[in-house]
Order: structure tokens, then sequence, then C-alpha cells
């Protein structure tokens, strides 16, 4: 039931234009925009330029999938009243959140795919540390999921398509997603540290820029992130 309910849920993302653009052509896009500028390289180097813009994009490729384009859709089914017709069959209320995460999670893949192809392809060499890409991926798309979720089971739909992107755009620009945290104000740094987008954005600068060990304070931040967001979303979130 999950897997069917799987392979349903990535078809629907897969055929609808709006999701694709949100999810692969406008990470894309911002790949090669950023790619050959240093607004995102707070060390000057040149050979690092990509490797922080596919650090950031990645950052961004999470957020759209996790989280705006799971609480739009998720919003709507609801609106629509899709979700209470499948409170009513065989189909239990898990096996369709399972569905939904593993369609976030073959979108979340083809979307690392894309992007690590043409961070290639502009000259990135690779080099990473794979497995904590992998946990902080897993864990911040855990974060943004719970997050999208209580957003799309608590208001009306209407209201979710609107902020939903309000807080994208937000996080995009000013949230330390794609420009280190070191660019911003001294001020506002701790902030951005403790947001899911900064905290996001910084382990995974660290572990693609640097090559360095796995952050452990990122990691807290994001799993903290994830239990408050997927409590609340299991506490608050109406099926209609």
């Amino acid at each position: 039931m999950v897997l069917a309910q799987a392979r349903i849920e990535t078809s629907l993302l897969l055929r609808n234009g709006e999701q694709l653009l949100l999810t692969l052509i406008i990470p894309l896009v911002l790949l090669l925009l950023l790619a050959g500028t240093d607004l995102v390289d707070v060390s000057g180097a040149e050979s690092t330029q990509v490797a922080t813009a596919v650090a950031g994009v990645l950052t961004v490729a999470v957020m759209s999938s996790a989280f705006t384009g799971l609480a739009i859709a998720t919003g709507f089914e609801r609106r629509y009243g899709v979700l209470r017709r499948l409170a009513v069959t065989p189909l239990p209320r898990s096996a369709l959140l399972l569905g939904k995460a593993i369609a976030v999670l073959v979108i979340e893949a083809v979307q690392l795919l894309l992007i690590v192809g043409v961070g290639l392809l502009l000259g990135w060499s690779g080099s990473a540390s794979w497995p904590g890409v992998v946990l902080l991926v897993l864990v911040g798309t855990a974060a943004f999921a719970g997050l999208g979720m209580l957003m799309a089971g608590t208001i009306r739909a209407e209201a979710t398509l609107a902020a939903a992107n309000l807080i994208y755009v937000l996080l995009l620009v000013a949230g330390a997603s794609v420009v280190p945290a070191e660019r911003y104000p001294q001020a506002v740094q701790p902030l951005l540290h403790a947001l899911p987008s900064g905290a996001l954005g910084e382990g995974l600068r660290s572990v693609i820029v640097d090559v360095g060990a796995l952050p452990w304070g990122n990691l807290a931040v994001l799993l903290l992130w994830a239990v408050v967001g997927i409590g609340l979303a299991a506490r608050f979130f109406r099926w209609e």
C-alpha cells in the first residue's frame, strides 16, 4: 500500500508543471546564476564558488520539495476533500503519510543528481563528505516536511499557498540558505543559525565546501525543528 501510494504521489508531483518549476527548474537556474559570482563565497577563492553554490542550492531544493511543494499540494488535497475520501478507504493514514514522504525523497534524489551533475559540469571537483550530506538532507527534509504538514493541516489552502511561497522567498533571500551567514550583519547571525534554512545551509557548506566533519550543532538544530514540527503536525493536523 505504501509503495503504491508513493508511486501515485510521485507521479502527481512530476505531472504538475508548477511543482516542476519550483522543485527542479528554479534550483538549477539559481545554481547557474550563483556559480560565477562571489556572492555566496566568503573565501574569495574561485575554486570554491561552485561548491558553495551547490551547497546553497541543495538547501533550496530541500526547502522547495519538503516544505513549499508538500505544503501547497497537501493543503489543496485537504481543501478539495481528497484527504477526507482517502481517510475512509482501506489505506491507513500512516501509509498515506509514508507515501508522501517517499515521494518527497524520490524528488529530492532527482534534484540531488541534477544539481551535482550541473555542478560537475561547471567545474566542481565533486569532493564532499557524502555521508554527512545525506544525513543533513534527510534530517532537513524531516524538519521542513513537519513544518509544511503543520501549515497544510491547520490553515486554509489559499492561505497555505500564500504563506508557503512567502516563507520560501524569505528563507531564500534572508535565511542563510544560499548566502552564508557570515555575509549577514553579525547581530543577526545567531538567529540565522537557529533557523532550519540556516542550519541546513551552513551544515551542507561545512561538508561540501570545507569537506569537514559532520557539523553536530547544525544537525541538532535541524533535529529540534523536526521533532517540534512533526509533533505539532501530528497533534493539530485536520484532515478536512
